[in-house]
């Protein structure tokens, strides 16, 4: 990972920290100069790092050796980084080792039974790129014979751009949302496996289809984006009004993606019937 991307992580978290919410003692007076800048000055963080300002201004000109273990917590400290995106700076920073590639093991035995026992809730399985690996009956009957794709074509990020708005759409006021988990999703993947060319394929075919994905990419928002209300056509039972919630599994790369409907409601019982 390049130096020029823990940089642009500083930088844009700095940036993203509001001054007033910052202790008293840490923000210099309004009165001492006039804040150019959204978020808080590189003197603010470097201060409340415990690290000197020209250190902290070449770890953002991406000019500084690797930061130690010990610098990264305190940066994290100061610059109020969630887990994911304490585990994020330490893979820009080169603490935790890359992969090549994500792993392409097989999926095991029973993270298959527990899509099945799931019925009548649709649910499926994603890797780091955001390939479908393995989902139930359900899953296919809600949204698309999966089966029926070719291998490279069971993704969820190549689904949305392939069928745009005609599969499924979201709230007013969350059009975005999924376009930013996806980023949020596919930069923590490419901080783990930063060689990847698959990956680095379907980050550019997103962002050059989807302005909110590029946003989030610019971003590097790392945080998990545990549900999403979706709204599905189906073309038998017509609207369904569905959360979508992503689980990690622990000690993989796999996630398990399932939909849920608010029970007695008419999307509940289309779930039921596809399950059936």
């Amino acid at each position: 990972m390049s130096s020029g991307e823990l940089a642009d992580f500083l930088r844009r978290r700095r940036e993203a920290l509001r001054p007033e919410l910052m202790p008293a003692t840490a923000v210099h007076p309004p009165g001492r100069r006039a804040r150019r800048t959204p978020g808080l000055r590189r003197e603010e963080v470097a201060a409340l790092a415990g690290v000197s300002t020209s250190y902290y201004e070449r770890l953002e000109q991406a000019r500084a050796r690797r930061p130690s273990a010990q610098v990264l917590a305190a940066l994290g400290t100061a610059l109020r980084l969630t887990a994911a995106e304490r585990e994020h700076l330490a893979r820009l920073a080169g603490q935790v080792p890359s992969g090549r590639e994500p792993d392409r093991t097989p999926v095991p035995d029973d993270a298959r039974r527990l899509l099945d026992r799931l019925a009548p809730l649709p649910a499926y399985l994603v890797d780091a790129r955001q390939d479908i690996l393995a989902w139930n009956d359900a899953a296919a009957a809600l949204i698309i014979d999966f089966g029926s794709l070719p291998p490279g074509e069971r993704n969820t990020v190549r689904l949305s751009i392939r069928l745009g708005g005609t599969l499924c759409s979201a709230p007013a006021g969350a059009e975005a949302e999924f376009a930013r988990q996806s980023a949020a999703q596919l930069r923590a993947a490419h901080a783990r496996y930063p060689s990847d060319r698959v990956l680095g394929e379907l980050v550019n075919a997103f962002a050059a289809h989807s302005p909110d994905f590029a946003a989030g990419w610019r971003d590097h928002d790392v945080r998990p984006v545990p549900t999403l209300r979706k709204r599905l056509r189906h073309p038998r039972f017509g609207p369904l009004d569905l959360d979508c919630q992503t689980l990690l599994v622990p000690g993989t790369d796999l996630r398990l993606v399932l939909y849920t409907a608010e029970p007695g409601g008419p999307s509940a019982a289309a779930l039921d019937l596809m399950g059936s």
